[in-house]
């Protein structure tokens, strides 16, 4: 988890803390206190799942980045080995048809 996420998470248990606080010390009946409490409690969970979907969809478009430009960097190492294969073919053939001409 980065700074960032963790400075979100804290930020959201401070917020759950402060609410559950204030509608502990409400002047309400016990039953509107948990109603209170309970739909608090209901948004802070809605909220927790939407940044973790949020920063879960963020970590996948990131893999899918690295795993892009590691297919990119495969294929271009690849085409330089093919080039490098050729090449050294082209060289061994013309030394043996260089090898059998002075012989």
């Amino acid at each position: 988890m980065n700074d960032n996420s963790k400075t979100v998470v804290a930020l959201l248990a401070g917020l759950a803390a402060g609410a559950a606080l204030g509608i502990l010390f409400a002047p309400d009946k016990g039953e509107e206190t948990v109603d209170k409490l309970s739909r608090s409690l209901a948004d802070l969970k809605d909220r927790v799942i939407e940044r973790a979907k949020e920063e879960l969809e963020r970590l996948v478009e990131t893999g899918k980045e690295y795993a892009s430009r590691a297919a990119d960097s495969f294929e271009e190492t690849e085409d330089e080995l093919r080039d490098k294969a050729t090449s050294v073919k082209e060289e061994v053939k013309d030394s043996a048809i260089n090898a059998i001409g002075q012989a």
